[in-house]
């Protein structure tokens, strides 16, 4: 099917498969795909860190899934595989991702021994534009951030809540956004190959449009 064969095309650019490495903290970017946090639990207990900051509100797509914030679920998640509350850092304010780098930063600014590196832990999907965010936005530069999401390929990702037509549009405007935002200073620059960009194109041609930007 073209529209699958052009969704991977781009669910694999947004893939950085980043050698992990040992970190000061474990920072979880949430949303409604709670197997995020269960990988950050996995990454804990494989003993990537000693910390695990979870961020994240209430956002469009858990306003009415979730009956607390995000934040919040994933962090029960995570205590449920038997992680200690007293090694989470919550910050449940974020709405989007430049809110978790500002409102995690003030957070641990309150804190005597701020982590100088992290393993960011976000969907397969958002590898590429979370990474590029975080060089860019965080205020210390010198901070050494990975990234890293759940080992799913595309054809096993989609769920009842995360279904195809959904990430596909998603998928699609963060493309968008990876080559839009630098010139704003939101992001990192980036080469998009041609392929990628081509099937961004055949994807818009297909409808996939409701997240691009306006």
């Amino acid at each position: 099917m073209e529209i699958d064969k052009n969704a991977k095309i781009i669910w694999d650019y947004m893939q950085l498969n980043q050698k992990l490495h040992i970190a000061d903290a474990i920072f979880v970017l949430c949303s409604l795909d709670t197997r995020v946090a269960n990988y950050a639990a996995e990454l804990y207990a494989d003993g990537y860190a000693d910390t695990v900051i979870i961020s994240g509100g209430v956002g469009k797509l858990t306003v009415r899934k979730f009956q607390k914030s995000e934040a919040e679920v994933f962090a029960d998640i995570i205590v449920s595989t038997g992680v200690s509350e007293k090694n989470i850092i919550i910050e449940n304010e974020s709405t989007n991702t430049g809110e978790n780098i500002r409102f995690t930063y003030d957070l641990l600014g309150e804190l005597e021994d701020r982590p100088s590196s992290f393993i960011l832990v976000q969907k397969p999907y958002m590898e590429r534009r979370t990474f590029a965010t975080f060089k860019k936005q965080w205020p210390k530069h010198d901070t050494e951030f990975q990234v890293t999401s759940p080992r799913i390929t595309y054809e096993d990702y989609f769920t009842k809540e995360m279904d195809k037509e959904l990430v596909i549009n998603i998928m699609n405007g963060d493309l968008q956004r990876i080559r839009e935002y630098p010139s704003l200073g939101y992001q990192i620059e980036q080469d998009i190959p041609d392929e990628v960009w081509q099937a961004h194109e055949y994807l818009i041609s297909a409808g996939f449009t409701k997240h691009l930007l306006k």
